[in-house]
């Protein structure tokens, strides 16, 4: 597999073809998390809730597992930029060798502090019994999922998204066909409940790494992953996580930012909570292809800064702004158009469906302008400025829509909380651009430098 068509094919076709791929498993993979959460809502509201307040330590693990394979793939498409085939073989290998490390930590502590995280927000013994149930089944898979994300930034690092998006379809196809069997015990299956959902879940990522695996052994990769490549090489070391840390912390903020909104949303009602997390589901079936692109353009985006075209550079952090701008106005539409039936793949309940509707209808105000900030942050990552892009995170779901949360719903309520989040939006917009405009390398002037096709 020759990996220059990434410096020497047109932009506009190249960022194209390494997006869409990723942009169908991203709406697969939330397709799946849609409809785990309308299976698991049909058990009853409080297992619904249940799995909202468990979201946020999921997604921390989730957060670690991308955000680490985020610094393996910047290195790798780095490396093989530069010319460095054998900094990129190391950081493959070592980054499947700590993956499995970080999955083994993540098992044995999130099964262990679950059960008092939960009590933080509830005193519910059948909501807590739910979610304990279900955290003790998926976070046992913690190491599967590492090994999974950090097979895909390499896959993608080499330009291999064909590869990547075929490994994800198997795993969520699996998964979307295993919670219903599961879940309510059709045909020879069993009645699992809640249980059963965990363990589609985590049955879906193992059939993932398999099918990467399988890919590994029938078309080698252009990099070799071997013991060879195992040797301590502390510099190189130190940048995996010099990468791969902001980007993990980006990711796990979320979590964070959900566990501080559920403390202000539980004092009003239960509902709020479930409103919070459906609409954490179904953004993600926004975000995700909007995070296709930026999955596509990491690698093209690094390997240009890697082999001095800083023209392409800039042109493809263009391009890929404009993409992901057409995806959040057409998500801002939809949510403005049809939140009552958004809502309602989650309760059927009619206070919930209604405050549900008046939600969704304010925070998709923040939508379009969330585009600079995903997409600025996704190329600082693959340049590897991975501080920048972890300042701009920080803006995003700390530093601002906390305390604009915080003030908002003392003076408006619930309601004030989602405007918190349509302000925080517009704010670091304006501040990432200004964080991107610095860090970029600076491009040569038009009559300088030669112009390739787009």
């Amino acid at each position: 597999m020759n990996d220059r068509f990434m410096r020497e094919r047109p932009i506009l076709p190249l960022l194209l073809s390494m997006a869409i791929p990723n942009m169908v498993s991203m709406l697969v993979s939330a397709l799946y998390n849609i409809v785990d959460s309308f299976f698991v809502a049909r058990i009853s509201e409080q297992a619904m809730t249940a799995l909202s307040l468990v979201y946020p330590v999921q997604n921390l693990i989730n957060a670690i597992a991308i955000g680490f394979g985020v610094g393996v793939g910047a290195l790798i498409s780095l490396s093989l930029g530069a010319g460095d085939r054998a900094a990129a073989e190391n950081a493959a290998g070592k980054g499947l060798l700590l993956s499995t490390v970080h999955g083994v930590t993540a098992t044995v502590c999130s099964i262990a502090l679950m059960p008092a995280f939960l009590r933080m927000f509830t005193q519910d013994r059948e909501v807590i019994s739910y979610g304990t149930q279900y955290a003790a089944i998926a976070f046992s898979f913690s190491v599967i999922i590492m090994l999974g994300m950090t097979f895909e930034k390499i896959f993608q690092s080499v330009g291999w998204m064909k590869g990547a998006m075929l490994s994800l379809l198997c795993g969520c196809i699996a998964n979307i066909l295993l919670d219903p069997l599961l879940i309510f015990g059709l045909g020879p299956f069993p009645a699992l409940g809640i249980a059963g959902a965990a363990i589609a879940t985590g049955l879906g990522q193992c059939i993932t790494l398999a099918v990467y695996l399988l890919l590994t052994r029938c078309r080698p990769l252009p990099i070799r992953i071997g013991r060879t490549r195992l040797r301590p090489d502390p510099q190189r070391d130190l940048r995996l996580y010099t990468v791969g840390l902001p980007a993990a912390l980006s990711l796990a903020l979320p979590s964070l930012l959900v566990s501080f909104l559920n403390a202000l949303l539980a004092p009003y009602s239960p509902l709020y909570i479930v409103i919070l997390g459906g609409y954490y589901k179904l953004q993600t079936f926004l975000y995700l292809p909007a995070s296709g692109t930026v999955q596509g353009m990491r690698p093209v985006i690094g390997y240009n800064y890697g082999a001095g075209e800083a023209a392409r550079v800039h042109r493809i952090y263009r391009y890929a702004l404009g993409i992901n701008g057409l995806i959040m106005a057409a998500g801002t539409l939809i949510c403005l158009l049809f939140p009552r039936p958004l809502i309602g793949l989650f309760t059927d309940h009619p206070a919930t469906l209604s405050a549900g509707e008046t939600a969704l209808r304010i925070i998709s105000a923040g939508f379009l302008a969330s585009t600079v900030s995903v997409t600025a942050s996704g190329a600082l990552e693959g340049l590897g400025k991975g501080p920048q892009s972890l300042v701009i995170s920080l803006l995003r779901y700390l530093v601002v829509i906390c305390p604009a949360a915080l003030i908002l719903c003392r003076r408006f309520g619930p309601d004030g909380i989602w405007h918190a989040f349509w302000i925080t939006e517009l704010l670091t917009a304006a501040l990432a651009a200004w964080i991107c405009r610095r860090a970029l390398p600076a491009a040569p002037s038009p009559c300088s430098a030669p112009q390739k096709g787009i």
